[in-house]
This record gives C-alpha cells, structure tokens and sequence, in this order.
C-alpha cells in the first residue's frame, strides 16, 4: 500500500501545477528546437572561442538542423590585482568578461534580439608560471561558462514568449 501513495502524490501535484498554468521553461518544444536551431559565430581569441564552445553546449545546437538563426558577439576581458603580498606582488586576480552579442535571422539578416552578458570571477596567481597561466586560463573558462548560461536562458525566455523585448 505504500508503494503506491508516492506516485499518487506526485501525479497529484503535478496536476495542481499543470492546473494553475505553469509550464517550465524547456517543457514546450519550440523553446528546446528554437535553441538548438541557433548557429553560434566564435568572436577572436581564446575567450571568444570558449564561449562558443559553451554556447554550444548550452544551446545543444543540432549539426544536423539548418540554423534558422545566427549569434554573433564581441568580448571584453579586463583583469584587475586584488590582492598584494608583502613584497607588492600581486597574489590573487579579478578577471571580468563582459559579451556583448546580437541574434540575426539567418533568411534575413535581420536583428531580433541582442544584449550584454558579464560574469566576473577570481583566481589566485601562483609563482610558478606555468601555474599562473593555468590558473588565468581557468578563471577565462569559469567566466565563458557564466556568460554562456545567462544568455542561454534569455534567448530561453525570449522563444518562450516570456521575455521583455530587447
């Protein structure tokens, strides 16, 4: 008898959620198909090649689907010393990333929606040098993926009909 009262209280509350008129996100397909039909155009540099790289993950872009639309973007990186040992040497970075990208019907060339995503994060620099580029080269990551999320869910929002006009 117990077995059988946890689906019955998960198919009843998943009744009242459907019920009120909630629907999550990613559950109507032309917000999932709308993403993955978005061709992502690398920016320059190894940050411009990150984010596409995580822009594709995000928007789980379908190789086999002609684009039906094409993002395009520009990043700014500025990094900043936080914080200073005692000889002046600068132990610990602020790198921030800042994307500022537009979206463009592939048919038409026209623009449907744009804006700029930021994340900024820190690493630690190390007095090895090999140690030091690996730990800037992580932060570059951290803050492509960062990016790459917010994007993912305003183009989300903007296919579900959900979103502010840009």
């Amino acid at each position: 008898m117990k077995r059988f009262l946890l689906p019955l209280a998960l198919l009843g509350s998943s009744l009242m959620v459907s019920a009120c008129g909630f629907t999550p996100l990613y559950g109507s397909s032309p917000v999932a198909s709308g993403l993955s039909a978005i061709e992502v155009v690398a920016s320059e540099g190894r940050a411009g090649y990150l984010l596409r790289e995580q822009l594709d993950d995000a928007l789980a872009r379908d190789a086999n689907v002609l684009p039906s639309h094409r993002l395009v973007y520009e990043i700014e990186e500025k990094r900043f010393a936080r914080g200073v040992r005692v000889d002046n040497v600068a132990n610990r970075y602020e790198l921030n990333m800042t994307a500022v990208w537009r979206l463009v019907r592939t048919d038409t060339g026209a623009e449907v929606r744009k804006g700029v995503a930021s994340a900024s994060v820190t690493y630690d620099s190390a007095d090895q040098p090999y140690s030091g580029i690996a730990a800037q080269q992580d932060g570059q990551e951290r803050a492509a993926t960062e990016i790459a999320r917010k994007i993912q869910l305003d183009l989300a929002a903007w296919l579900a009909g959900k979103a502010p006009a840009a």
